[in-house]
């Protein structure tokens, strides 16, 4: 498995002992050596913690997931512990998208064009020593002022800069998550039409039914795939069989 853009969920609610409590449906869309998308699992739970991924990333292995290349999640409770732990050769890339938001939620309107443009000076570096001088720019400039935002990038600069070890076509695909969160606009539409769900195995069925109808609009690899698989090739050596792909 080449790329899994790790988990999005969806909060939904559910019947639980003659009550209603709202719990996350939680999906792995994973990219085949092939280029195709594909959703690994389907998982109900009421928080995340690194048990609760350690058990999706088991049960990943256990249905035949062998190796996973390269990670790409948002801001997820213990995802990374656990996916080092089942797959200790695994890339992770923090989605930079939510990054963003993130530290644009401390912001003043009246600043928010100025921070977007020098953050984006740099996660659009053509390096990662390019990278890391925007940063030091950004951080001498809104380090005072905003250190919530600098140490937030700091505490998460390996993650964030995985994307760097790789060209422009492999970093458009695992930079954000974003193809997983368009899977989920498609699954609340169907969802979010029931007032409640009586159980976890009802809201896993109509969430399959719902996948199956998204995933016949799957019918080609994503784009610039086998440049991408090439590229993958050359870094990742003998932990990637070409055969299928090419």
């Amino acid at each position: 498995m080449p790329l899994v853009p790790a988990k999005d969920c969806s909060n939904l609610p559910v019947r639980k002992d003659n009550r209603i409590v709202n719990k996350a449906a939680y999906t792995v869309m994973g990219i085949n050596l092939d280029g195709y998308k594909e959703i690994l699992g389907i998982w109900i739970g009421e928080n995340e913690s690194a048990s609760f991924w350690l058990g999706v990333c088991n049960d990943l292995r256990n249905r035949g997931v062998e190796d996973i290349l390269i990670a790409c999640k948002d801001g997820l409770s213990g995802f990374s512990e656990a996916i080092s732990t089942v797959y200790p050769n695994t890339e992770i890339q923090l989605c930079v998208i939510h990054q963003i938001r993130n530290s644009m939620r401390y912001v003043p309107y009246k600043e928010q064009k100025e921070i977007m443009a020098d953050l984006k000076e740099v996660y659009q570096a053509v390096t990662l020593e390019g990278a890391e001088q925007a940063f030091q720019s950004f951080k001498n400039k809104w380090g005072k002022k905003h250190p919530v935002i600098v140490r937030s990038w700091e505490n998460n600069w390996i993650e964030l800069t995985t994307y760097f070890s790789y060209p422009y076509e492999v970093r458009k695909v695992i930079y954000t998550t974003n193809v997983v969160e368009g899977y989920h606009r498609q699954l609340r539409k169907v969802t979010k039409t029931k007032t409640a769900y009586p159980s976890d195995e009802s809201l896993k069925k109509i969430i399959y039914l719902a996948t199956m109808e998204a995933g016949k609009k799957w019918s080609m690899p994503i784009r610039d795939w086998k440049k991408c698989i090439s590229q993958m090739a050359i870094h990742f050596g003998d932990r990637l069989n070409l055969e299928s792909a090419l």
